[in-house]
C-alpha cells in the first residue's frame, strides 16, 4: 500500500470524540478539496473530490452527525494510474449551508471563504483535526530515500494559512505556488513526523521511521544495518506510545492537573514527537532516568495503572 493510502486510511479511522474537532476537520475537508456550483434561481451546492473510500465514508458520517444529507459517487481519474475517485455531492438545503457557513467555508452571502474564521481553529484540538482534514482532502506523502509531504490548497492564502496553523506547535512548513494551485510542503522526517504526529497518524509515523532506517542503513554494512534499524525501531516505538499516553492524558483534559514536572514531560514529548529521550533529556537538561521515569509515570496514568 501507498504511503498515501496509508495516512489517509489511519486518519479516516481515528475516532472524533468533539464536535468541534468535527466541525475543524469538515472545514479543511471543504477548503482543500471542495468545489461550489451556482445552480439557478440563486441555489448553490457543493461537492468534495476525495482520493479514497474511506475518506468519503468519514465525511458523508460527519455531515449526517449535523444533519446535512449528502451522495457519493465514484469516477476514474482520467490521469495518472486511472484510480477511482470519489465525490460527495451536498445539496444546498438550509442546514447544509448554515454548517458551511459555521465551518467557515461559506460567508453570509454564500460566496466561498478562502480560510476559515479564527473560531474553528481556536483549541489545540481543532487545529490538528484541520490539519488532519487538509491532509485528508489534498495530502500526499512519499517515503524514502526522498521523504516529501505535500498538501495542496487552492489559493496561497490556504497554503499560508495551513503553515501558520503548523507554527503555532512549532512545526515549519514551507509554502509553494504551481500553474493551478498553491501547497505547502516538508521535506525530511523531522518536519513530516511533526506533522503527523500532530494530526495522530502514529501509525504512520512508525512505518516511515521503520523505513527511513531500512533506507538509511542499506548504504553501510548489513550488520550495523540490523542492529541500527532494530535500535531505532525500538526507539521510535517508545516515542509513539509515550505520545499515545499524552494525547489520551490531553483529551481527558488530564494535563492540567499534573505537577509541572510531568507537565513538562508531557509537553516536552508533545513538541518532539520522534525524538528518543535520550535527546529530550539533552535538550531539556534533565537527567535520562529522571525524565525516561516520568514519562513511564505518565502512560501508567493514561493506562489508569496509577
Amino acid at each position: 500500500m501507498a504511503l498515501s493510502e496509508t495516512l489517509r486510511d489511519e486518519l479516516s479511522h481515528l475516532e472524533l470524540r468533539r464536535e468541534c474537532d468535527r466541525l475543524a476537520e469538515l472545514s479543511a475537508l471543504f477548503h482543500s478539496a471542495g468545489r461550489a456550483h451556482l445552480e439557478g434561481r440563486g441555489r448553490i451546492s457543493v461537492h468534495l473530490d476525495l482520493a479514497g473510500a474511506a475518506v468519503a465514508r468519514r465525511a458523508f458520517a460527519s455531515l449526517r452527525t449535523f444533519g446535512v444529507t449528502s451522495e457519493i459517487r465514484t469516477y476514474h481519474q482520467h490521469a495518472f494510474d486511472h484510480a477511482n475517485r470519489f465525490q460527495l455531492h451536498v445539496a444546498g438545503s438550509p442546514r447544509a449551508l448554515q454548517l458551511l457557513n459555521e465551518a467557515g467555508v461559506l460567508d453570509a452571502g454564500l460566496a466561498p471563504i478562502e480560510t476559515p474564521p479564527p473560531r474553528v481553529v481556536a483549541r489545540p484540538c481543532c487545529r490538528s483535526a484541520y490539519l488532519r482534514g487538509a491532509l485528508l482532502g489534498s495530502g500526499s506523502l512519499s517515503g524514502p530515500p526522498s521523504l516529501h509531504l505535500e498538501i495542496r490548497t487552492t489559493s496561497i492564502e490556504g497554503a499560508r494559512f495551513l503553515a501558520e496553523l503548523a507554527a503555532r506547535d512549532e512545526i515549519e512548513l514551507h509554502v509553494g505556488e504551481r500553474d493551478r494551485h498553491a501547497y505547502i510542503y516538508a521535506k525530511g522526517f523531522e518536519a513530516i513526523a511533526g506533522v503527523l504526529a500532530l494530526t495522530g497518524a502514529s501509525e504512520t509515523v512508525l512505518a516511515l521511521s521503520e523505513r527511513s532506517v531500512i533506507s538509511e542503513t542499506r548504504a553501510g554494512a548489513n550488520r550495523l544495518a540490523n542492529a541500527d534499524q532494530a535500535n531505532i525501531s525500538r526507539a521510535s516505538r517508545a516515542a509513539i506510545a509515550q505520545l499515545e499516553a499524552v494525547r489520551r492524558l490531553e483529551r481527558r483534559g488530564a494535563l492540567e492537573r499534573l505537577s509541572p514536572a510531568l507537565r513538562e514531560a508531557a509537553e516536552l514529548r508533545l513538541r518532539n514527537p520522534h525524538r528518543s529521550v535520550t535527546e529530550l533529556a539533552q535538550r531539556a537538561g534533565i537527567p535520562k532516568p529522571t525524565l525516561h521515569g516520568r514519562l513511564h509515570r505518565l502512560q501508567a496514568l493514561a493506562d489508569g495503572r496509577i
